[in-house]
This record gives structure tokens, sequence and C-alpha cells, in this order.
């Protein structure tokens, strides 16, 4: 150091840490250098608060719950599938939607989080358009699949494993024990309670038409319950649902205590009497329908809200929804067969009894004097039901025994 003047370090070494060169004597020192730590600091400070923030909006906490993904703990359920055929313009679009179809049914989203995923519409759907769509296939119950042994011959009786897929709701806390070769094995979803006449059981249904919803190659969705079985094979099945028109809604105006009698004054303005519609449970209905079911903010608030026994959500939401937002797009009938001949508030149940071979045969249309008639796709058609309930437990050994010569699986 000469003359007193002041010590600079010089910038231009690797690290900062070179040898002191001196000030000329009488020259002032430049403002510049002495920020240039301060300057850093701030660039340094700015560029975290920015990462950060970055960090919070993209998957950080819950402060911005609906502009990101959930955080899941099973990781196949909403993964991006990388797609070979993508166009450069699409990479960017169909992120966590283009995924492949998860292993397991299971995953850890609430039911808030879980409608609100199975809502969107991708741009681009993730198969292939030569590939055929699947049948979502939902089971309703509320433990045990008495009769999974005769869905299992009609699911891997041909071994198109890619025309169907498999959901189940059962009672919370109960848990399937299927091995790895049968269709039912890690199909269960996330469950709550359900009790027969209240909105439980319609929450339940969304809950289902949601996880089904999920997997983009899923086109059709079928409500069943344990004492349902199928009347036709898979493929039959499979082509009659994907080919039609319409979705198999039942509904119809009832003006007596049972129909009209039912309605709420409360559902005005966005119902009226005169829209109240009636039908079964057990629906079939398009991906179009699905998508709309679970994300309606508007009418199915107010039925949890003002329909309670004898107004029942089940026999009244979709059938008066969907004959008023959509009257062309459903059948205004099911395809599954019950037998209300008995009378009383529930259908006839048919033990090991009751399954004959002239009984499977009339269930089938098989009886040219007792086939159903009805419509399908504008044409006047006989095979009208594809599945039929209810069939009890004890039930499961004459069916196993009758299928393959009479029901085609």
């Amino acid at each position: 150091m000469q003359g007193g003047g002041a010590v600079v370090a010089d910038s231009s070494s690797k690290d900062g840490h070179a040898p002191a060169r001196a000030l000329a004597p009488g020259r002032s020192f430049p403002v510049k250098l002495v920020a240039r730590p301060q300057l850093l600091f701030a660039v340094l400070a700015t560029g975290f608060l920015a990462a950060a923030l970055l960090l919070v909006v993209l998957g950080g906490g819950g402060a911005v719950p609906y502009y990101r993904l959930p955080a899941l703990a099973v990781h196949d359920v909403l993964l991006a599938a990388p797609c070979a055929e993508e166009k450069e313009e699409d990479q960017v679009v169909d992120r966590w939607w283009a995924r492949p179809p998860a292993r397991s049914a299971w995953h850890n989203m609430s039911d808030e989080e879980l409608l609100w995923a199975a809502s969107f519409e991708p741009r681009r759907r993730s198969r292939r358009p030569s590939a055929p769509g699947k049948v979502a296939f939902m089971f309703l119950t509320r433990g045990p699949l008495p009769l999974a042994p005769l869905w299992e011959r009609f699911f891997n009786g041909t071994g198109e494993s890619g025309l169907f897929s498999v959901y189940v709701h059962t009672t919370p806390g109960y848990r399937l024990d299927f091995p790895p070769s049968s269709p039912f094995h890690r199909r269960q979803v996330p469950s709550k309670a359900t009790r027969w006449g209240e909105t439980s059981v319609v929450d339940a249904e969304r809950r289902l038409l949601a996880n089904a919803l999920l997997d983009l190659s899923n086109e059709r969705f079928v409500l069943l319950s344990e004492s349902c079985i199928p009347l036709h094979p898979l493929p039959a099945v499979h082509a009659y649902l994907t080919r039609s028109h319409h979705s198999f809604v039942g509904a119809f105006d009832d003006p007596g205590p049972h129909g009209r009698g039912r309605y709420r004054t409360a559902l005005t303005p966005d119902v009226s009497v005169s829209q109240w519609r009636k039908g079964a449970q057990w629906f079939e209905m398009d991906r179009h329908l699905a998508l709309f079911v679970v994300a309606d903010g508007r009418y199915y608030p107010r039925f949890r809200e003002v329909c309670r026994p004898p107004c029942y959500v089940d026999e009244h939401y979709l059938p008066t929804v969907l004959t008023i937002e959509a009257p062309m797009s459903i059948a205004n009938r099911s395809v599954t067969w019950v037998d209300w001949s008995r009378g009383g508030s529930h259908p006839a149940m048919f033990g090991a009894d009751d399954v004959s071979k002239d009984f499977l045969e009339r269930l089938a249309g098989k009886k040219d004097k007792e086939k159903e008639r009805c419509m399908y796709n504008g044409q006047p058609a006989v095979v009208c039901s594809l599945f039929a309930r209810k069939f009890a437990p004890g039930a499961l050994q004459p069916l196993l025994q009758l299928s393959p010569r009479i029901l085609g699986y």
C-alpha cells in the first residue's frame, strides 16, 4: 500500500481472493465498487425469493389447492405417460391426464379432489382412435362379492382385457381379497358409508364415476350391485354399449304419490313439478354424461339438501336432471332387468331353486314368445337387458353350471 491509498480486490480473479492493488493517490473511491457486495446480495435474495414462490405455486403447500394436482401417495394414479405420436404443439397440453390406467384403483384423494380431477375433459384422448373404448363395470356393494366367480368367468372368458375395467365401492373398512389373476384384484376404491334411501348412495355412485373417469380409455359406465349377473358374453355386452347412440337411464313421469308426490317445491326454479321424473338406480351412461354428473354443481347440491325420504335421490336425481339437460341422450330405459311382480319396496330375490334353464333363457331373450321388445339406436330390438338382479349367493352354483350353455360364457 503506497501513499495511503485504499486497497481494492481484483475481481478478475477466479474466486475473488487475488492480491490487493492500491488505488492511486488523490482519486475518489468508485461508488460501483462499494455497492457491489450489497448488489450481489440483493440479486441472490431476489432469486431465492422467486424460486420459493415458484415452488409454492407448483408443488408447495395448500395455499393454492385448485391450481395444481393434489400430492398423492400412490405414485401411479395421476402420472403423465409419454406419447411417441404426440405433436410438438400438444406436448405441453396433456400432462397428468395423458397417463396409462392405474395399476390400482386405490388413492388418497378426498372426494373434493377426486371430483375435481375427474371433471376435466382433455383436448386429446390418450389412446389411439382405432383402439376400442372400455366399459367400466362399477360395483356398488355392502361388502363381499358372492357372485365374483361368475363375473370372473365373464371377464376372463375371451381374454379381452382391453374391453373393460372394474371398480368396487364397499362398506368402509371392508377389504376385498382377490388373487392377481382376478379382474377384481386391487380394484377397490376409497369409500364412505352408504345407507339405503339416503343421499350417501348417490354420493357413492358419483365417487365410482369419478374414479372410472380417471382412466381416459373408459367410454361407457355401468352401475351394478353384488347381486347382478351378466346375461350375455363380454364382447356382446361391450359392442351393445359402445355402439349405442344413447345412455341407458330410465326416466318416466309418475303422477302418483310415489312419483310427483315426492317432489319438493324447494327445488324451484331449477326443477319444476312437470320436469320431475322417476327411474331405476342402475344406470349406464357414456363419458359425456358421466362428466356432467361428477361436475354438477347446480342440481345435485339442491337434491342433497331438500330430497329426503320419502323423496329418494337415487330414484329421482339422474332421471330428472338428465331429462332436463340431455333428453335426447338417454334411452329412457335400463339395461338391468329386475322383477317387481312380487310387490314391496324391493325387487324379487332369486335363489338356487329359481335358477333353471328356462328361467335363464327367458332372461337372455332366447325364448321367442317371451322376448322383450325395445328400441335400440332408433330401431326395434329384442335384446333389451344385458344384466339381471337380484340373485342370492346361493344361486352361484347353478349359475356356474348353466352359464356356458345358455349365457355364452
